[in-house]
């Protein structure tokens, strides 16, 4: 049996689907495959076909992973359709669900309709990403750019209505003027407005053990993505970055501040009112995702300075912690977890027996590293930010990287504190060595996105933890509901 889609258009499969509150064309139905049944044959839409709408979407690269959904949801209750692209490698299905739900019920309380959210299940590095930009394009008729002529060789013509002057009579006695005519070009105009850039492989320790997967998927993914973008004009670019690109700047007990890691000159004033000039590079990077994160920022800068006319943000996360606060949407990633906060929650659920805390000799006040750690919520309001600054034109440059964290760093003890208490759980631990590319602080200044993006971290650690557990104890009744069964 066929499965049919809100618009009506039948699908081959019931799994994954795009979705749209107002039935719009644009809601297609994509299979649950490892490709994208919908565009193998890498059909191009036809250009002449103006029926497809001129609706905005803002498209979402990794838009079911855990930074991703969450922006996603923000975006949606800012009332931004949204593209989601995603190839689930690392995510689930059923996010997609739990968002639209999440939205669903914020815009039913305001009695509004719920912008359109689609999704294409597909790698972002497929060909067939070219069919999917293209049925988010239409054409249009414009005037063709004039050249510039020098005056000295500028031929003044006979006045004529044709353009064959030379084969006209001039003998008649009756003037025409001449017609005012211009080239016209057929122009490629997307309905996708701006980007938001989450694909990238996020693991220090693998990225270690199989650097060459992490080069090909962050670095070269990349480089092919945007010269996509740019063959349709897509040009307002937000990049997923990270802290590690200051490398051992991050060792330096001072909060780190964005002229730490540029890529070009740049001249800025210090903490003492100093005016100074950074020179490109950066000192120790630890880990090939760092140089990864690192390579992908100069490459975006060296773009922005060949041509101005693109608007490309970097947002260096700190440490993402939290979850929405329905307890609905966190973070669940399909392959083993890394970060400290979903290595705890495996803990709470049983799943892992004890807790690691890898390094406990660092200079800090405990010994254990100090973090900046952000609720997903806020960094996802970031992302907003940063969109809302560069279409109301107050990021001047076009290229400019900003940190996202709180500016107030936590230990890795204070943080397990935190859940312990808000749990009401003991949660075993077992002391280890430093792992290799972690450093032992790491905390953002942020003046400078709280001046330009006029965006603030507003929630504390002690939020971060309530969230946490709010989602991770529906999963730990869950467990225990299935073990009664048995």
């Amino acid at each position: 049996m066929e499965a049919v889609t809100y618009s009506g258009i039948s699908s081959p499969s019931p799994s994954t689907f795009s979705m749209s509150a107002s039935g719009s064309p644009e809601a297609i139905s994509t299979p649950d495959t490892q490709r994208s049944l919908l565009f193998d044959d890498d059909v191009v839409a036809d250009p002449l076909d103006i029926a497809g709408g001129s609706t905005p979407f803002i498209m979402v690269i990794g838009g079911l992973g855990y930074i991703g959904s969450h922006t996603v949801l923000e975006l949606l209750k800012e009332n931004y359709n949204v593209l989601i692209i995603d190839d689930l490698s690392n995510s689930y299905e059923s996010v997609l669900h739990r968002i639209r739900a999440l939205a669903t019920e914020h815009f039913a309380a305001q009695d509004k309709s719920m912008p359109a959210l689609h999704f294409r299940h597909i790698d972002y590095r497929s060909p067939c990403m070219r069919s999917i930009l293209a049925s988010y394009s239409s054409y249009a008729i414009a005037n063709k750019p004039g050249i510039s002529t020098p005056m000295e060789d500028v031929v003044i013509a006979p006045k004529s209505r044709f353009p064959y002057s030379a084969l006209q009579r001039t003998d008649s006695g009756i003037e025409m003027e001449p017609e005012d005519t211009q080239d016209t070009v057929l122009t490629r105009v997307s309905r996708i407005t701006g980007v938001v850039h989450f694909a990238a492989y996020k693991s220090v320790e693998e990225s270690i053990r199989m650097p060459l997967k992490y080069y090909s998927n962050n670095v070269c993914g990349l480089v092919d993505f945007l010269s996509l973008l740019e063959e349709f004009g897509i040009k307002n670019f937000v990049f997923s970055s990270s802290a590690t690109v200051y490398g051992e700047g991050a060792n330096c007990g001072v909060p780190l501040r964005e002229e730490l890691c540029v890529h070009h000159p740049e001249d800025f004033y210090d903490e003492h009112g100093n005016e100074r000039r950074m020179l490109p590079g950066v000192m120790g990077l630890t880990s090939p995702y760092g140089r990864s994160k690192f390579m992908c920022e100069s490459i975006l800068a060296d773009i922005a300075r060949s041509d101005p006319s693109w608007s490309i943000t970097a947002l260096r996360y700190f440490n993402p912690v939290g979850c929405h606060e329905s307890g609905i949407l966190g973070e669940d990633p399909r392959q083993k977890p890394s970060n400290l906060i979903p290595v705890i929650a495996t803990v709470l659920t049983g799943t892992k027996p004890v807790l690691d805390i890898f390094g406990t000799d660092w200079n800090t006040p405990d010994g254990t590293a100090v973090r900046d750690f952000i609720h997903v919520v806020d960094l996802a309001r970031g992302h907003i930010a940063a969109l809302a600054a560069s279409a109301a034109g107050r990021i001047k440059a076009p290229f400019r990287a900003y940190n996202l964290g709180t500016g107030r760093g936590h230990t890795v003890r204070e943080v397990l504190e935190s859940l312990q208490e808000t749990s009401q759980r003991t949660i075993p631990v077992r002391e280890a060595g430093r792992r290799a590319g972690d450093v032992g602080f790491c905390v953002a200044e942020v003046r400078r996105a709280e001046t330009e993006l006029n965006w603030r971290a507003k929630k504390t650690l002690a939020d971060c933890s309530a969230d946490v557990w709010n989602f991770t104890k529906g999963r730990c009744e869950a467990q225990s509901s299935d073990e009664m069964m048995f």
